[in-house]
């Protein structure tokens, strides 16, 4: 059987969700968009992974899907944070904001971010992850 060439090497995944982290995996795998999902409950968790490897560019996602509403820190605390991080790090990995919510602020509030990509209510689609 030929073996497709994944489009990423790895994905981080960070969503207090269980099942929504789940279903984003899967669809990771089945569409064959990266060799590796590294999944986060917490985003604090994932803040920590990317500041202990920020100059280990290989242990580094290019992909970030990262929900909004989570307990402790939310996906805006993420990404205040994360806007803190090396360049280089922001420049290898491409955050997208991935929610629940319709709510034009939330919406706004991502878009208006330069370290946001783009912002896409759940769940993620097949299209989605083809537009990457």
């Amino acid at each position: 059987m030929l073996e497709l060439k994944s489009k990423f090497k790895r994905v981080m995944i960070i969503d207090d969700n269980t099942i929504d982290l789940y279903i984003t995996a899967r669809l990771i795998t089945k569409y064959n968009f990266a060799q590796e999902n590294n999944q986060y409950k917490s985003a604090l968790k994932a803040l920590d992974f990317l500041k202990e490897n920020q100059n280990n560019f290989s242990e580094l996602p290019e992909i970030i899907f990262v929900d909004i509403y989570m307990p402790i820190m939310s996906g805006f605390e993420f990404m205040e944070e994360y806007d803190k991080l090396s360049l280089e790090l922001r420049n290898h990995c491409k955050v997208y904001i991935i929610s629940s919510s319709i709510d034009g602020n939330d919406i706004k509030r991502a878009n208006d971010n330069v370290n946001v990509v783009a912002f896409q209510v759940k769940t993620i689609t097949k299209e989605f992850l083809d537009s990457i």
